[in-house]
């Protein structure tokens, strides 16, 4: 590079004021390259946002964890905003998709090359986290990894050549070797032998089994005083608050030890840390996990000259080896306080551990490995990226960049202190009509759908507003009333519904995939009291039974009752479709009606469960007489309800309504999973694209401005009024299309494997293809 030329990297990294060690990282980073610079280094932040945080420079673009289309468009705002390298810095948490994998995406769209920084490497990886990380590696220039058996394993287990590789450690602060009784005063601590832990707290760090240490610790040097520096990880905090800890806390007490225990629960500055390191004599990692490759907290504490006592997870291993700390086992508490005591009364190990690990830390002060960032990033030989025209991929033929962006604001609308109101007079809502719980179930299955994939707490708060409408819907006998006033009576002799199927598909869809645990022991009970009514109900109420069954399996897959139940069900809608069913008219009534697929929906996921086939049977006929009677090639046409479609009649061609199209939606991924034809998934889209206008009028249901969706598909146009059902039917079906993107991915990226696997057994780079006979005399690994 030439002198006096301005290197402009982007950065693509959680960042501050977000509380976690990596963007502490970054910002230290990008401070350091640019005090190596010297002028020459312009910075730009692609931030991963959570949590709503309020960014300044050098932050320029936001990405959502889980909103695949924030990644497309990240890498068209750095390709246009003349960047010379982008750096990753990669945690698989830190990113959406499965195993974090749309940051792949972003990738393989940008037009520079990137640079990859690995903080973590899996030892044994599940299959999508290796797909992941190597998909993440082949996009990059160059990787690194902080620690040396990550090359190593880079090599051996993900097949990344080792040209690709580079080793620069963590960075660490560039402190004093400092007396710690000189600082002990800013704290209070004057006296007292002092041990440290500091980090975001959760379950992993086992402090736990240095507080069971603790008496032993005390009753050798009675002066000793424990600090647990650090806030709850913000995810910890978000699932479960301060449970772990409040546990940690009692058991201080339990253990007497409340005089030589402190929590400070709060998130650090730098400064603030370095006094609280300065001020500690020996530092303590009782980490649980031994498969983490880095830890930034080990290596500011092996920086500072601390004598250090850890577990042997790999990162401790390799920084504490040749006598710059002792390593105790996983789960100790006795070794961990004999260490800690031989440290204590032994001023010569005390000192000798202290210079060693100070000593080591000079090479990794965030001088140094700035400089080493910065050698890397104006590198001569640095490429300019071109992507290459292929053939197009799965993932790009049925493209998420069109998919509307979900959104809460009408429904937000439509909510009132009661619940969701049924109907709106175009989107206002109608107070007239009041509320039904079959909305309200809905509801909460679009928003347990939604707060899995953008944990929002507009979504919770939502979600809990129609979950207590519909707790408050179900009777001791466990029926379930359906339609109340606005003035919030129920409405007397109310006329037969599916509420209870509904409300049986909602709480077991909370139950599958629970905002918190603690909403799983009430939704049991009330599913438990509501389920023996299921043989009772019609088709509809039956199928849709099935589907919160099937949830509840989910959690519970032992539950005999409801399995015997889901039986029950199925086999009630097979005698449906025995008894109605003629050759050129494959269903289970003899009229196609309303939310006509949730039907073999409900068989497909039966056949699944139980592997039963005669419900995969029935399921796939009925799904192609239905596919056949509403899709003509080139986009979908729904049995209108004036008139429906009566076997000796003719098809109703109006109203169409938004439900029939968020039912196809659903059954057609229920077909893919039970038959793994990708058909099913073109098909999908092709049914929700009917809100977006491909339908018979070729006029778009969902509306861009309200972010509602339009009652229905009349002549000449749509029913502008956008009640509580349509909005629904179109927010599941885009969730449902969103998720299966991911199954797109797995698709895909088998295809790959499978041509690969076509052309022959050749090994992948760096790992020794075995024969079958060799592959039963390798061990599993000790």
């Amino acid at each position: 590079m030439a002198k006096g030329t301005t290197k402009k990297v982007a950065f693509i990294s959680s960042y501050p004021p977000r509380k976690c060690g990596i963007a502490t990282f970054t910002s230290d980073l990008i401070k350091g390259i640019g005090l190596a610079a010297k002028g020459e280094f312009e910075p730009l932040v692609v931030a991963m946002q959570s949590g709503g945080q309020k960014y300044q420079d050098p932050v320029k673009f936001e990405i959502r964890q889980n909103v695949k289309n924030d990644y497309i468009c990240a890498a068209d705002y750095i390709n246009f905003s003349h960047i010379d390298l982008v750096s990753v810095q990669h945690e698989f948490g830190l990113f959406g998709g499965e195993a974090g994998s749309y940051l792949s995406l972003l990738l393989k769209r940008l037009k520079v090359p990137a640079i990859t920084t690995l903080h973590t490497v899996l030892g044994n990886p599940e299959p999508d986290y290796h797909r992941s990380l190597v998909d993440v590696c082949d996009a990059s220039y160059k990787v690194i990894t902080m620690n040396e058996r990550g090359v190593g394993m880079l090599k051996e287990i993900y097949g990344i050549s080792g040209s690709k590789v580079e080793l620069i450690a963590h960075g660490i602060p560039d402190l004093p070797f400092v007396d710690s009784n000189y600082y002990k005063h800013k704290f209070g601590m004057a006296g007292r032998r002092t041990i440290l832990t500091f980090g975001l707290l959760n379950k992993n760090k086992c402090i736990e089994v240095m507080l069971r240490a603790m008496p032993m610790i005390i009753k050798a040097e009675p002066s000793v005083l424990y600090v647990i520096l650090g806030m709850t990880h913000p995810s910890v905090l978000k699932h479960d608050g301060e449970s772990y800890r409040f546990s940690l806390q009692q058991m201080v007490k339990e253990l007497g030890c409340a005089e030589h225990v402190i929590f400070h629960n709060r998130f650090v500055g730098d400064e603030e840390l370095n006094n609280f390191l300065c001020a500690a004599d020996i530092y303590v990692t009782p980490y649980r996990n031994k498969e983490q490759l880095t830890s930034g907290t080990l290596s500011f504490a092996v920086g500072t000259g601390k004598a250090v006592v850890s577990t042997p997870y790999w990162a401790a291993e390799e920084l504490l080896s040749e006598g710059r700390g002792k390593l105790v086992e996983f789960g100790d508490s006795k070794q961990t306080a004999e260490a800690i005591i031989e440290i204590l009364q032994n001023d010569s190990l005390f000192y000798s551990l202290r210079r060693r690990a100070y000593d080591y830390g000079r090479s990794r002060t965030w001088p140094k490995i700035s400089q080493g960032y910065w050698k890397l990033f104006r590198a001569k030989w640095l490429p300019v990226r071109i992507t290459a025209k292929t053939s197009p991929l799965a993932e790009e033929l049925i493209s998420s960049i069109e998919l509307p962006e979900p959104s809460l604001a009408h429904l937000q609308r439509m909510t009132d202190e009661t619940g969701l109101y049924q109907h709106a007079t175009f989107t206002v809502p109608n107070r007239k009509f009041g509320y039904c719980t079959d909305d309200n179930a809905r509801a909460v299955i679009a928003m347990v759908k939604y707060y899995a994939q953008y944990p929002e707490p507009e979504a919770l708060k939502l979600f809990d507003t129609y979950l207590s409408f519909i707790l408050h819907s179900q009777n001791s006998d466990g029926s379930i009333r359906n339609f109340m006033n606005f003035d919030r009576t129920w409405v007397k002799d109310e006329p037969n519904s599916d509420a209870l199927g509904r409300v049986l598909w909602a709480f077991g869809t909370v139950m599958a995939k629970p905002p918190s645990p603690s909403y799983l022991s009430v939704i049991k009970d009330r599913f438990d009291r509501s389920v023996g009514l299921v043989k009772r109900q019609f088709p509809r109420g039956m199928a849709y039974s099935i589907l919160g069954m099937s949830d509840y399996l989910k959690q519970f897959s032992g539950a005999s009752d409801i399995k015997r139940q889901l039986e029950i069900a199925a086999d009630g809608l097979i005698t449906q479709y025995q008894e109605n069913s003629f050759p050129d008219w494959q269903w289970f009534e003899d009229t196609l009606t309303y939310d006509n697929a949730v039907l073999p929906h409900a068989l497909f996921i039966a056949s699944l469960l139980s592997g039963n086939k005669k419900y995969i049977k029935v399921a796939e006929k009925t799904c192609e007489f239905l596919l056949a009677n509403t899709f003509n090639g080139s986009h979908f046409s729904f049995v209108g309800c004036k008139g429906w479609y009566e076997r000796v009649g003719t098809k109703a061609p109006f109203d169409q309504q938004p439900i029939q199209a968020a039912s196809m939606v659903m059954m057609l991924r229920a077909a893919y999973d039970a038959t793994k034809d990708s058909k099913f998934l073109t098909l999908q889209r092709k049914a929700f694209d009917w809100f977006l206008g491909k339908n018979d009028l070729r006029i778009p249901l969902y509306d861009f401005r309200t972010k509602g969706c339009y009652d229905g598909l009349v002549p000449g146009g749509v029913n502008l009024n956008q009640g509580a059902e349509s909005m629904l039917s179109f927010l599941i079906s885009l969730l449902a299309v969103i998720e299966s993107y991911a199954i797109i991915d797995k698709v895909a990226a088998a295809t790959k494997a499978a041509e690969q696997a076509a052309k022959g057994p050749v090994a992948i780079k760096g790992v020794p293809t075995k024969s079958r006979s060799e592959k039963k005399q390798v061990k599993e690994p000790t």
